[in-house]
């Protein structure tokens, strides 16, 4: 019987679901640092509130599991080594940078330059992993994606125009890097151990280590209003829900299928950046229309299948 997972409609809305609360995390994060009162130059107390947030999602993602699961989700011993490895690369690596990044740069770009990371992640799986072959279908859809992409920033020219910094838009593209070898390396390891294991796991270990570095180079997190715990919270929601959800799809299905659907990030990034954070006249324009169009066609184009060959009638 075939994997209710691996049914087309299931993957889009789960990770239309997926992108709705990455494209949130942006927004969410630029407001934490206005209502917590970190600068843009005081990476301590980012990296605080980083490891506060995953700490939070690991030991969410771990509880909702356990009750889904009616059980306590334990990982194995021979797991650890997976954990300890998504750890660096998923929540260490990849949120250092994406906390720094979104410190210099406006939501909406942030969003838009972290979606290179779902092309990244296909290349990587078929040039480094070999987890699957780069077919020309594959190749044209996420062509056509990222062309959508580079539309909705305005054009090329916007990417290449005003101050690019090592801090802002640097910074994402490495956390983009680090979020594509996560993609395969989650792909590869649900093999052995549960992606929901893994995830909640990985999450608390490397929130652990963000916070206690944050604080050893003297930062601080001052809760000064009620706003500040819903915040945390639903930030620690944004990764519990979203990556759970997000490795069960990788390991179904193949890297490039799910991560396609990424391209949807930069679309609900840049429509929740100007809604939360007022960033209107970078978020839209004439061209926002044929960007959606180009996102969803590129999803379509991979994931459409060529037709079974009927047998012949004898």
């Amino acid at each position: 019987m075939k994997n209710i997972w691996t049914y087309l409609p299931v993957t889009f809305i789960t990770a239309l679901f997926c992108c709705v609360l990455w494209g949130s995390a942006s927004p969410a994060i630029k407001i934490a640092y206005d209502i917590f009162g970190i600068p843009a130059d005081d990476t301590a107390s980012r990296l605080m509130l980083a490891g506060a947030r995953f700490v939070l999602a690991g030991g969410m993602t771990i509880v909702f599991g356990s009750v889904i699961s009616r059980k306590a989700l334990v990982p194995q011993r021979g797991s650890l080594i997976y954990i300890v490895i998504l750890s660096l690369l998923q929540t260490i690596g990849q949120y250092f940078f994406f906390f720094m990044a979104l410190a210099n740069i406006s939501g909406v770009r942030g969003s838009i330059i972290n979606a290179s990371g779902n092309f990244l992640a296909i290349i990587i799986a078929v040039y480094i992993f070999k987890l699957e072959t780069l077919t020309l279908r594959k190749f044209v859809g996420c062509l056509v994606g990222f062309s959508g992409i580079i539309i909705i920033l305005g054009g090329i020219s916007a990417l290449t125009g005003g101050s690019i910094t090592p801090q802002g838009e640097g910074a994402m593209l490495i956390a983009a890097l680090f979020y594509a070898f996560s993609s395969c390396c989650i792909k590869i390891y649900s093999k052995y151990e549960n992606p929901v294991v893994l995830s909640g796991y990985q999450f608390m270990l490397g929130g652990i280590v963000l916070y206690a570095v944050g604080f050893m180079m003297g930062g601080q997190l001052q809760f000064n209003s009620m706003s500040c715990y819903v915040n945390l919270i639903y930030m620690g929601f944004i990764s519990a829900g979203a990556y759970t959800l997000w490795g069960v799809l990788l390991k179904h299905n193949p890297v490039s299928r799910v991560s396609i659907f990424g391209f949807m990030n930069p679309v609900m990034g840049v429509i929740l950046s100007a809604l939360f954070l007022g960033e209107n006249n970078e978020a839209f324009s004439a061209t926002g229309i044929l960007a959606l169009l180009l996102v969803a066609l590129g999803i379509i184009i991979v994931n459409v299948s060529k037709p079974t060959p009927k047998p012949p009638i004898a």
